[in-house]
């Protein structure tokens, strides 16, 4: 009897006193997280982001509070806490790529070069981001195929953000056939550019003499709309230009290649 009392007057206390620890750890923890995620928002970080890092800041507090636990009961806590260096770098080492992944998709939600609803082309992909989560970015391609890619592969490569911009320019090559007048072509280009719907008025449209090609005389006609209207806005200034130079009479040549035969003397 003297010997239970003696292990309860000797354990008992301390797991009280870490019960109760480890409560009021729990609370500030969850405060703390708290407070962190507030703080994010408030600076417009991502949600995503402002939930790891509360979540990061609340399980930090509360390896710290087990650690002082555990030097209640008598356990060295620096060659504990030394184990849990050896042990974390293992892990860092092990996952290496998942790390860097995170490393990249926090450098995402914070610089954001895109948004969910962009169309980027990036590592040879093209698409329409739909989500950035903490490992990996998830998009859909023109034709509806979903990708995901890693968050590293994205940040650390050349990023194209297609939609970033309200407005987009529209460039229609054509080349015509050289007997046409410069100034005729000109003008029935223009006329054409102007005629194209859902256009910018500022800037202007252009018509631009780009080259004097093998085969014919090269323009390019030039227009501005709004972003969201570029394909169609595309397929209205082709069409157009198709047929104002048909009406016109001016040719678009297909390409020629002159061969001179040399008569062989016998």
């Amino acid at each position: 009897m003297d010997r239970l009392q003696e292990l309860l007057a000797k354990y008992v206390p301390p797991i009280v006193g870490v019960v109760v620890l480890l409560a009021v750890a729990y609370v500030i923890a969850g405060w703390v997280a708290k407070l962190v995620m507030k703080a994010l928002e408030k600076a417009k970080v991502d949600r995503t982001l402002s939930k790891f890092f509360g979540s990061a800041a609340k399980w930090s507090l509360m390896v710290l509070a087990l650690i002082a636990c555990l030097g209640v009961f008598g356990v060295e806590t620096t060659s504990f806490a030394a184990v849990i260096g050896a042990a974390g770098l293992a892990i860092g080492l092990a996952f290496q790529g998942s790390l860097s992944n995170l490393s990249a998709g926090v450098m995402l939600l914070i610089f954001r070069p895109f948004k969910a609803g962009d169309v980027i082309s990036v590592a040879g992909q093209l698409g329409k981001i739909d989500s950035i989560e903490l490992f990996s970015t998830k998009m859909d391609t023109p034709d509806n195929r979903r990708v995901i890619l890693p968050n590293s592969s994205v940040f650390g490569s050349v990023l194209e953000n297609i939609t970033y911009h309200e407005t987009r320019r529209v460039d229609v090559s054509v080349g015509v056939e050289y007997g046409a007048e410069i100034d005729r072509a000109r003008q029935v280009l223009t006329e054409a550019a102007k005629n194209v719907p859902d256009t910018l008025s500022d800037p202007p449209p252009q018509v631009i003499l780009l080259e004097l090609g093998d085969s014919s005389v090269n323009w390019q006609v030039r227009v501005w709309c709004k972003t969201e209207d570029y394909w169609t806005v595309l397929d209205a200034a082709t069409t157009q230009v198709k047929v104002a130079l048909d009406q016109a009479g001016i040719g678009i040549p297909f390409p020629q290649v002159d061969v001179h035969m040399a008569a062989q003397q016998g």
